[in-house]
């Protein structure tokens, strides 16, 4: 009877029924400011939350933000180089930890350098931009010298720091609202990132890690994945040519390192030649895109695949038709000769090809006609050359009809 009247009095409620409550488990604590170490400023890009005190029930409301707001606060201090809160502060060097710390202090490196600072004023953050350039000389003597294979942490981490740093948006230099010809462009002065002095070593530090052979190319594709290299190619489009020289070598090892990746980059470099010859007219790296392209033609194998004979087809040729062509024709004909080296068939295709395209009233691009049609002569054999023989030579009688023959 006394159980039965007190399993009907009301209980006090447990803490854990108070927790299914609010929804489960206990709310993550916030951390607090004061209570950073200065390890967390130095490049680790997330704050340490183990020590932290743990609020009280109005804490959440108190701050108004939750950790992740708090974790992309400091972030954003830091990318905006504002030092007040984050002192951005050099690391011990590699020879002076032990071996079994090096990889640590490399992953905390590479987060360090995952900072950006602003170079259109010269003179701010000086100290600071000074320790990410020593860092990262630091980091490609390490790369370098390296004699383990990387885990994937370090590749993650490496990737994510050439991202932080390479993929930005590119200013391109005004023109005055004016048509230009490609001798006009050539004239043109480069736009040079004031950047150039921190993008030139983390380039050179991405050239020496895809090229590593500690490099693990069936780990590191899951970081250098398509989405990767398609940001990689949009920064063809930069007017600096040292930057151009870079992508162009990092895309070549990239294509010969990671087999998985290479129907896509040639696929991507197919459309960049799509939206330029038949959208823009305007695009700084063709000619480094076709030098790759030149290398890699150079390998098919034969017979040559259908694809690849549609890739001549139908960008190959047409690109030919941009009033810009100077620009990179020598690149274009190396490529085109080679197809027609590797297979004598396709040189009626090739030479009608240019007949289609041929320039009408710009006789310095005629002269570009001429000369790619003589290399390409060279490797046609008689059969082919039957094929094309009437409207080659109605072409070339023209040629010689010109007021500008000579």
């Amino acid at each position: 009877m006394i159980k039965q009247i007190l399993g009907r009095l009301p209980r006090k409620p447990s803490k854990s029924s108070e927790n299914r409550e609010f929804g489960g488990s206990s709310a993550p604590p916030l951390s607090n400011p004061s209570h950073s170490r200065s390890s967390d400023i130095m490049g680790n890009h997330r704050l340490l939350i183990d020590n932290a005190p743990l609020p009280g029930p109005n804490s959440a409301s108190t701050f108004g933000y939750s950790h992740g707001s708090r974790l992309s606060q400091v972030v954003d201090q830091k990318l905006n180089g504002n030092s007040g809160t984050a002192p951005y502060e050099a690391l011990p060097g590699f020879k002076d930890v032990p071996s079994s710390e090096k990889q640590n202090l490399f992953l905390r490196k590479l987060s360090l350098c995952c900072v950006v600072f602003d170079f259109s004023d010269p003179m701010k953050n000086l100290k600071e931009k000074d320790i990410k350039r020593q860092t990262l000389l630091e980091l490609v003597d390490y790369v370098s010298s390296a004699n383990g294979k990387f885990s994937e942490s370090v590749m993650q981490e490496a990737v994510k720091m050439v991202s932080a740093n390479l993929f930005r948006p590119l200013t391109p230099q005004p023109r005055e609202n004016k048509v230009l010809e490609a001798f006009d462009l050539e004239e043109e002065e480069p736009l040079v990132d004031p950047a150039w002095p921190h993008l030139q070593i983390v380039y050179e530090f991405f050239l020496r890690f895809v090229a590593s052979p500690e490099t693990d190319a069936k780990l590191a594709k899951r970081y250098i994945d398509h989405s990767f290299v398609l940001k990689l190619l949009d920064l063809f489009d930069s007017e600096d040519p040292r930057e151009r020289e870079y992508l162009k070598t990092i895309l070549h090892r990239i294509y010969g390192k990671f087999m998985v990746h290479r129907p896509y980059i040639r696929k991507a470099i197919n459309n960049i030649f799509f939206r330029f010859i038949f959208e823009t007219e305007k695009h700084n790296g063709i000619a480094e895109l076709l030098e790759v392209l030149g290398s890699i033609i150079n390998g098919f194998a034969l017979p040559l695949k259908e694809e690849h004979k549609l890739f001549l087809v139908r960008a190959l040729i047409p690109l030919h038709k941009p009033k810009c062509l100077p620009m990179y024709h020598q690149q274009l004909s190396y490529c085109i000769t080679q197809f027609v080296e590797k297979d004598c068939k396709l040189a009626d295709t090739v030479i009608r090809g240019l007949l289609k395209y041929w320039p009408i009233t710009n006789s310095s691009k005629e002269v570009m006609f001429l000369s790619e049609l003589e290399e390409i002569l060279e490797a046609t054999q008689p059969a082919e050359f039957q094929r094309c023989m009437v409207p080659l030579f109605q072409k070339i009688a023209r040629c010689l009809s010109s007021s500008h023959f000579q």
